[in-house]
């Protein structure tokens, strides 16, 4: 019963923050862009031109809303890699993996705490341990997780955390290969949470993963 708090916490976390991050924008007068805005303008507290890390105009009416989405999947993040036992293998790996992903939740409650044009210290902080902490975890979650976990999710993990990584680094350094300032950072951020909602979900359907089945009775 435990595991499957774990799964539903993080496919309810990625759910409500697409679905938040999708009614915020929409609230945006000046269009928000996916390639040229953060993702952290959408819980932005105050109107105003913003220059750093590339310019532009920030006006977010649904700030709160996303603000508390935020701190919501932070939440929902950490109680999945706390419960989500039968997923994992038992050994250093594992744990310290879940631990980073848990740092990863860590990173968006701060972030949601803290929007960026009221502590930008914080927010900053939280946004590294989302982009740095959980594309670690991602990477080490490849070599993790359980025997039981089908091999091609195995590898398209670590693979999903090599690509994270790569555009962290692409992104810090003002490289963004035509994607936008906002592209690159969703290519540093979203690997995690589509790696957590696809996991989640399977582990919500016994009959397809059996990593869900008849270790669960033991987490």
């Amino acid at each position: 019963m435990k595991a499957r708090i774990g799964y539903f916490a993080w496919l309810a976390g990625v759910v409500q923050f697409f679905v938040i991050h999708g009614i915020t924008e929409s609230a945006w007068v000046r269009p928000y862009s996916w390639a040229r805005n953060n993702i952290s303008d959408l819980g932005n507290a105050h109107c105003a031109m913003q220059q750093e890390p590339e310019p532009r105009y920030i006006c977010s009416p649904g700030h709160d809303l996303m603000n508390g989405s935020f701190i919501a999947l932070g939440a929902l993040l950490m109680v999945g890699a706390a419960l989500t036992g039968p997923v994992w293998r038992r050994g250093a790996t594992a744990a310290v993996a879940r631990i980073l992903l848990a740092g990863a939740g860590v990173g968006f409650v701060l972030a949601g705490l803290a929007p960026a044009d009221v502590n930008e210290n914080q927010h900053v902080l939280g946004a590294l341990l989302i982009m740095g902490t959980g594309n670690i975890g991602l990477l080490l979650a490849g070599l993790g997780l359980s025997n039981d976990v089908p091999g091609p999710l195995r590898r398209a993990t670590s693979l999903l955390g090599i690509t994270a990584i790569t555009a962290l680094g692409l992104f810090l350094s003002h490289h963004y290969l035509g994607l936008g300032m906002g592209g690159m950072e969703r290519v540093a951020t979203f690997p995690l949470l589509l790696w957590t909602l696809a996991v989640g979900a399977r582990g919500l359907l016994p009959g397809s993963t059996p990593w869900a089945g008849h270790k669960q009775v033991r987490a």
